[in-house]
């Protein structure tokens, strides 16, 4: 893969919500375009994530919007419980893509990632499971780039989005380091309740929950465990130890704890973050995504910047002749938006732990409205 007939050719390493939504903007671009994913075909398991104003707003300029929206819940609103199960308030999110439409979308990732990927498929790109980057090497305007299966191309573009420990950041020279806050994040698929048309955020006196509906049947719960150690408990033991947690809370956490109980899809993750300071591309490779910016999940905005990446990225390549000049401009588009939401959401985790739970909330919420803005 190389230039041919004025048709420029690109690697994307990560079959995620990154390198999808790049690969699709390329193609329809006019690029050639091939993903090298490490793990297998099937869709990705796992709870959900929650497509803010700015993720509707990439998607819909890629016509996909409507198509999470039909599969998804869409909602408008967050509110906010205190610690003895009253609501202290309501935020309306920023709706970007039409006021009759929603702010945001909680939506299944295997759903997100279907959508995704069929859509990439169907825009020509050749998707290449159980391979990645094993080597990168820039060659004039060219990157040769040696997979994990021995063959080997020369590409004009070359980018890693595959994930907070990327391969791929490190075959480029680029370097960051993984941060660790103090909190695990625990989430539960359970049937949605009735009353759960938006975002419900409950302040706890140790910890804070919370329930995102996903369809008109799915949410899913999360807790955020404040002031521990990094640690691994067995599978077995998630679902009793989650129902442990949420029994400190009053009110209408009483019976998400009951349907955590009948979940058989329990995960508990430590809070990392990172941020790449400095460059996110070397000649003619760049990365985008949680393998440049991971923020915490506090403002539920790592999907957001991922799939405006690959809009932006697409976009900036195709206004510069030359490949590296276009990445070093995506660069400048996109560095000070992603440092903002990486920062802010690790100043709204120490809140949390501090029990200054108003404050996080304002914060919260102006940074949404920050992130209204241009991308």
């Amino acid at each position: 893969m190389d230039r041919s007939r004025g048709v420029r050719s690109a690697v994307i390493v990560g079959a995620g919500v990154a390198g999808l939504t790049a690969a699709t903007a390329l193609a329809r671009a006019g690029w050639q375009v091939e993903i090298a994913e490490v793990g297998p075909r099937e869709a990705p398991s796992g709870w959900g994530l929650c497509l803010t104003g700015p993720s509707l707003r990439a998607l819909d300029e890629l016509g996909l919007a409507d198509a999470c929206l039909a599969e998804g819940y869409g909602m408008s609103t967050v509110t906010h419980m205190d610690v003895t199960g009253k609501p202290t308030g309501e935020a309306q999110l920023p709706r970007l893509i039409g006021a009759r439409r929603p702010a945001m979308v909680g939506i299944a990732r295997p759903v997100l990632h279907r959508i995704l990927y069929a859509e990439a498929a169907r825009c020509g790109v050749e998707i290449r499971h159980g391979v990645t980057v094993a080597a990168a090497d820039q060659e004039g305007e060219l990157v040769r780039v040696r997979l994990s299966d021995g063959t080997v191309r020369r590409v004009a573009l070359l980018v890693g989005a595959d994930g907070i420990r990327s391969s791929a950041r490190g075959q480029l020279g680029l370097e960051t380091s993984l941060d660790y806050h103090g909190q695990m994040v625990w989430r539960a698929l359970v049937p949605r309740p009735s009353w759960a048309t938006g975002i419900h955020q409950f302040a706890g006196k140790a910890d804070t929950v919370g329930l995102v509906p996903l369809s008109d049947r799915q949410a899913y719960v999360f807790l955020t465990e404040n002031g521990v150690e990094r640690s691994l408990l067995p599978d077995a033991e998630l679902a009793s130890r989650l129902r442990q947690l949420l029994a400190t809370f009053p009110g209408r956490v009483a019976e998400l704890r009951s349907l955590v109980a009948a979940s058989e899809s329990v995960v508990r993750r430590p809070v990392l973050t990172a941020f790449l300071a400095g460059a996110w591309n070397r000649g003619s490779g760049v990365v985008i995504g949680d393998a440049a910016h991971a923020p915490a999940p506090q403002m539920a905005s790592g999907a957001a910047l991922a799939i405006e990446d690959g809009l932006v990225l697409a976009q900036e390549v195709g206004r510069h002749e030359a490949v590296g000049v276009g990445l070093r401009a995506f660069v400048g588009r996109r560095a000070q938006r992603c440092r903002t939401l990486v920062e802010t959401s690790v100043t709204i985790a120490g809140l949390e732990q501090a029990q200054r739970h108003h404050e996080a909330h304002r914060l919260t919420d102006s940074c949404h409205r920050l992130m209204a803005g241009p991308a």
